[in-house]
């Protein structure tokens, strides 16, 4: 079963028996970014989440091509927020375009790969939107947030990490995850 609600996504799936019991996923709306970058798995989410100052002065350098000045510019509560909402995905001509459309993401869209994602800035993120979006297209949503978290998980000791990720934070284990 799969219920849309305003602000998550839930999804029921039964347990080892179809008489067992269920467990309920849910998928925060406001981190189900449009173009396939779940935001859960994003390093300037996970920094504002956690106010890891230690951790926003080592991924400062990697994003002053994004107009980052400061350890303070290193805030989101999701791309789809009613909160803060990272300066780069506010203006973020995916989301202007699935909005023109009437649709929630790129994995409803015909025309993709369109030349919005054919010409992205980042060549990592526009990997991630390739792989990422026919994998949300085929799997839904609920599934889809399942397996970016199972993807960015560190293998040696289950951290969750982040798209770009080398090496997980906590164990160094070195990963390619993207």
């Amino acid at each position: 079963m799969h219920f849309k609600k305003s602000k998550v996504y839930i999804d029921k799936t039964f347990g080892p028996s179809q008489w067992g019991s269920y467990k309920v996923v849910e998928a925060k709306k406001e981190l189900l970014a449009p173009c396939g970058l779940y935001c859960g798995v994003c390093r300037i989410y996970q920094a504002h989440q956690d106010n890891n100052l230690e951790f926003k002065k080592e991924i400062l350098p990697t994003l002053h091509d994004f107009g980052v000045k400061s350890v303070d510019d290193i805030a989101c509560t999701g791309c789809l927020s009613d909160g803060v909402i990272f300066h780069f995905c506010r203006t973020c001509p995916i989301k202007d375009c699935i909005k023109d459309k009437n649709f929630e993401g790129c994995y409803q869209c015909d025309d993709f790969p369109c030349t919005i994602i054919t010409n992205w800035p980042d060549s990592l993120d526009q990997k991630v939107m390739l792989r990422a979006i026919p994998t949300w297209h085929n799997i839904g949503t609920v599934k889809w947030v399942e397996a970016e978290e199972k993807r960015y998980q560190c293998p040696k000791c289950s951290t969750l990490l982040f798209h770009g990720a080398r090496s997980c934070k906590k164990c160094n284990f070195r990963v390619d995850l993207d």
